[in-house]
């Protein structure tokens, strides 16, 4: 098990239930989307960021 506390933008989307494509988008829009951090030219998602999204995502009806 990979105990990273970052993941690709690959593996991120695969976390969430995503295509990268989508959250390549949302980035380049910049109003969407999870946190995401950038080391070097690298784009990472913190697991942390990610569960918060999905968190702050949930819909009651």
């Amino acid at each position: 098990m990979n105990t990273t506390p970052f993941l690709t933008e690959a593996a991120a989307a695969e976390y969430l239930g995503l295509s990268p494509t989508t959250l390549s988008r949302w980035r380049s829009c910049g109003d969407r989307g999870p946190a995401f951090r950038k080391f070097g030219g690298a784009v990472r998602y913190a697991r942390i960021d990610l569960d918060a999204y999905a968190d702050g995502a949930e819909v009651r009806r």
